[in-house]
């Protein structure tokens, strides 16, 4: 988004696309939240975090992740697999 000098104040200019999205039109009132792209992130991470929580898998006590067997038996984290 583009800032730029509008009489003694500063003004935002919105991509056409983002005001269609939004249903804006001249007039309408805007809040304003000022964000660090780090906290966007962290909240996208969080989320994700609680939805893998929220379904409770359960994981039995003496479970070991192993790479090399995982490796050895072709999964693959990019390509769906069946669980054994």
């Amino acid at each position: 988004m583009q800032v730029s000098k509008w009489g003694n104040s500063l003004a935002v200019r919105l991509p056409k696309k983002m005001v269609e999205k939004l249903g804006l039109k001249e007039g309408d009132k805007v809040d304003v939240a000022v964000t660090r792209e780090e906290d966007a992130g962290r909240r996208k991470r969080n989320a994700a975090l609680k939805a893998l929580r929220d379904m409770r898998w359960e994981i039995p006590k003496d479970y070991k992740f192993d790479r090399e067997e995982a490796h050895e038996r072709g999964y693959r984290l990019d390509e769906p697999h069946e669980r054994d």
